[in-house]
């Protein structure tokens, strides 16, 4: 155990150090190494807490060392007070080391000791500590290349030893969206026919960060026909194309150019229909037999007036003979006018 002397001694520091840690704005790291052999990562200006053991209350003496640096020292009698630097606070209820503001050199292997009330060597701890900067920023940079892929790069700031990761609407890219076919790089190159929201994850052991923008494609169009007996197979832009014009339509602008002939087709089919049912009601349907009654009605009209023109006029002048005795009869033909004397006796 610890003696009342060495309590007294610590005591202070350690309170002093707490209410720096309640203050402090840096990022805590944990780091458990009572199994042996682990490897802890630090934010750098960030505090990390080291363990090593469970609490001091089984173990008479230890040491803490880095690289071989004494760090606190136990084994004197009374333990000497500047054995522990203004940045490092030991926690002997739990067996915590903690570092606060943490700093490139600071980054090594961590050591415990311990030794029985004899001073005989019981045990030793050890652990690797990496402090790394985060990660504060990322952005996105996207070009077009000459055969339609898009070149993306997504550059970080700040950061040591960033990994990185993408995803295209919310799943992790695939061999068929990707040309480079590397999805763990900061620069990717995507096919010619992929659009949609494109994540990129910058990332290391103690921070990560992302950006995401939307990507549309670069106007490139497939083109696959033979022309003069030559077989086309590749990717043109679509605005200077001027291969396979014809084969060249997508499926929806095909549909869409049916639907339309369709639809004329329907509208002059309506606009006839409407013209005969109004042609029909305002015009008497042509007859070929009506017609040939109509001019036999018309000449029988006109002979029966002739006729009756011509018996008129014989009437007339055999009123100017003055027949006494005569009885005149005349009866009508087709081919004219006949009269009959009859004289009485």
């Amino acid at each position: 155990m610890v003696s009342g002397s060495s309590s007294k001694l610590i005591k202070p520091v350690v309170g002093l150090l707490l209410v720096l840690l309640g203050v402090s704005q840096g990022v805590k790291t944990y780091c458990d190494g009572r199994k042996g052999g682990a490897h802890c990562f630090g934010l750098l200006g960030g505090t990390v807490l080291l363990r090593l053991m469970d609490n001091t209350s089984h173990i008479p003496k230890y040491k803490w060392k880095y690289n071989k640096s004494m760090i606190l020292n136990n084994m004197r009698t009374p333990p000497s007070p500047y054995t522990l630097q203004s940045r490092y606070l030991y926690i002997p209820s739990n067996g915590t080391l903690s570092i606060t503001n943490l700093r490139r050199s600071d980054s090594g292997e961590y050591t415990l000791e311990t030794f029985d009330s004899d001073g005989r060597n019981s045990g030793m701890q050890t652990l690797q500590l990496t402090v790394k900067a985060p990660v504060s920023s990322a952005q996105m940079i996207h070009e077009c290349l000459s055969q339609g892929q898009m070149k993306v790069s997504c550059l970080s700031e700040g950061g040591d030893s960033p990994q990185y990761s993408w995803t295209l609407d919310g799943h992790i890219l695939t061999d068929s969206e990707l040309f480079s076919r590397n999805n763990d790089t900061n620069v990717i190159v995507l096919r010619q026919n992929i659009s949609g929201r494109l994540v990129c994850s910058a990332r290391n052991q103690v921070s990560s960060f992302f950006k995401e923008i939307q990507i549309s494609t670069c106007g490139f169009i497939f083109i696959n026909c033979s022309m003069n007996g030559t077989q086309i197979s590749k990717w043109v832009l679509k605005e200077n194309n001027s291969l396979c014009v014809e084969s060249t339509t997508t499926s929806s602008e095909m549909w869409a150019i049916i639907a339309f002939g369709g639809l004329l087709i329907i509208l002059v089919i309506s606009f006839a229909i409407i013209c005969v049912k109004r042609k029909k009601q305002h015009n008497k349907p042509f007859s070929v037999v009506d017609d040939d009654r109509e001019l036999e009605n018309s000449d029988g009209r006109r002979r029966r007036r002739r006729q009756e023109e011509q018996q008129g006029e014989i009437q007339e002048e055999y009123g100017r003979v003055k027949p006494q005795h005569s009885d005149v009869k005349l009866h009508l033909h087709k081919d004219g006018v006949y009269a009959n004397v009859h004289k009485n006796p």
